[in-house]
């Protein structure tokens, strides 16, 4: 069996916190624009969904919109990083503000994700040796 090429292979997702239980709760049909859009993602394709900086959360960090008559759904993740995307976030709102406390959710687990890619560049360098 032949084996992809490197511009075949996928990146992966990282799911951070709830995100993925919180997509799974979407309607289906913004689930599946939403699913797409990172599928696309995962190919080093611009996503179809509309995308948005999210600088105020951190470098890298973007937000994918969908949304439905009632209400609008974010996904927040950080760019592809040694072939890994980093979904932050998920989640819903009613006003045209995002609410604080998803920013700080989305800020925080940054923090996190960037901590353990830290920690894993530390321990492949002392591996090395």
């Amino acid at each position: 069996m032949r084996q992809p090429s490197e511009s075949e292979r996928l990146a992966e997702i990282h799911w951070e916190g709830d995100s993925r239980e919180v997509l799974a709760s979407f309607p289906e049909e913004i689930r599946a624009d939403l699913g797409f859009a990172l599928f696309e993602l995962q190919q080093g394709i611009r996503p179809s969904a509309p995308t948005r900086r999210m600088e105020s959360i951190g470098a890298g960090v973007y937000e994918m919109k969908e949304g439905d008559a009632q209400t609008w759904y974010r996904v927040i993740y950080l760019s592809k990083i040694e072939d890994v995307i980093y979904v932050l976030h998920c989640f819903e709102k009613q006003s045209r503000k995002t609410d604080k406390r998803d920013l700080s959710v989305a800020a925080e687990r940054l923090s996190r994700v960037r901590e353990r890619i830290e920690e894993q560049k530390r321990y492949a360098k002392r591996k090395g040796k």
